[in-house]
């Protein structure tokens, strides 16, 4: 199954529950690495269900895949801090599974981009 057919598998009813986190990670982490395209879906599919009742494990996987991703050289840096800014604003909100986001990198990172900071106080 390729990420367009996923989204709209998983979207489908307005929530992420646990079946659907598996196959979101049988995807997604298939070769060790989440790549940008998969950041983009990942943030493509909160941004679907944001608000809705999800399961806790999205909210895990939505923190442990980005993180890895941002964090793969150990730091984020102005780049990363612009493309991440975009990606969460993409519906115009800051929900609390990209604010749990935030303060994972913070903590990982030792601290936030100024830039990245604002979104979390936001």
């Amino acid at each position: 199954m390729n990420l367009t057919n996923l989204y709209d598998s998983v979207v489908a009813d307005g929530k992420i529950d646990s079946d659907e986190v598996d196959q979101i990670k049988n995807i997604i982490f298939d070769d060790g690495i989440i790549d940008d395209n998969e950041v983009d879906f990942l943030f493509k599919v909160n941004d679907a269900v944001s608000g809705n009742d999800n399961c806790e494990e999205w909210q895990e996987l939505f923190v442990a895949a980005i993180t890895d991703n941002i964090m793969a050289d150990g730091t984020i840096d102005e780049d990363e801090a612009v493309k991440l800014e975009n990606r969460m604003n993409g519906d115009n909100k800051i929900d609390i599974v990209e604010k749990a986001l935030l303060a994972e990198l913070k903590t990982q990172n030792n601290g936030l981009p100024d830039l990245l900071e604002a979104l979390l106080v936001a």
